[in-house]
């Protein structure tokens, strides 16, 4: 275990806006008892149901896997798919992170209260497929393998930072992790726990870091943040999108959760 050096850089605000028409086509839709989903970078999708069964289809929509031992832990709180070789299922009420390959099959279990982590709200896979997960009660970013093992670990934040984040997920993209807390904005650190950046986008919903975009909801529109020119589009969404449950992307397609239905449309760059 290694405590990291935090430094502050800069800091960014989305300033610069571009209005843009909706550019959706619909594909296609997955019809069934369906209550969350989620999609990968190669467009597999994974469905809960209302059993809390987990579904795998792959980009065509064809049956890929399924993960049935879902009642052991309760509802499953988070799901990141950002590699599919390795999908992580978060239960926060049991504070277990469960491993699975990529036919679902499960491939470790881990118990944060056994490691003496005793509150997370966010995870997310690392690029090394270990995980990262923030900390509320030590108010640290933290990296751990699959056992559990401390790996490495930031400072406090409480000492860092006169208001400290809680942030509600985790993405790690390109060379850097991204803490999301939907009412500081997004803390943006390299993988040494040195903090680079913090942008300053709040109230996105769906919020998802796909390629070089940054992708969340604002009440009925579709906000992309190009991470490298700071410039945001906006994409009014319209019926037949409007209205929907929740939303999923990858830097192709949007996926819309309605009603026991996905629908899928290509989304132009």
């Amino acid at each position: 275990m290694r405590n990291i050096i935090v430094i502050l850089l800069f800091f960014v605000s989305p300033k610069l806006f571009a209005q843009a028409d909706s550019s959706f086509s619909f594909l296609k839709v997955i019809k069934g008892d369906i209550v969350d989903f989620t999609v990968d970078n190669l467009d597999n999708i994974y469905l809960f149901n209302s059993s809390n069964q987990l579904k795998k289809l792959n980009a065509n929509g064809d049956s890929v896997a399924v993960y049935n031992d879902v009642k052991k832990f309760g509802k499953a709180t988070y799901i990141d798919v950002s590699n599919p070789m390795r999908v992580l299922i978060y239960y926060k009420d049991y504070s277990i992170i469960v491993t699975l390959d990529r036919l679902l099959n499960i491939r470790s279990t881990i118990d944060l209260r056994k490691n003496n982590i005793l509150q997370v709200n966010a995870i997310g896979l690392s690029y090394d497929n270990n995980i990262w997960l923030y900390d509320e009660v030590n108010s640290k970013l933290k990296k751990i393998d699959e056992t559990g093992k401390l790996l490495l670990e930031t400072p406090d934040f409480r000492q860092l930072f006169g208001d400290t984040p809680s942030p509600q997920s985790v993405f790690d993209r390109d060379g850097f992790v991204y803490l999301y807390d939907t009412v500081k904005g997004v803390y943006v650190f390299d993988y040494y726990g040195a903090l680079r950046n913090k942008i300053l986008i709040t109230g996105w919903k769906d919020f998802r870091v796909a390629g070089k975009y940054i992708y969340g909801i604002t009440n009925d529109t579709l906000q992309r943040y190009q991470i490298n020119t700071f410039r945001v589009d906006d994409y009014k969404l319209k019926e037949p999108l409007w209205p929907f449950v929740s939303l999923g992307f990858t830097t192709t397609r949007l996926y819309a959760l309605k009603k026991d239905a996905v629908e899928i449309y290509s989304l132009r760059r």
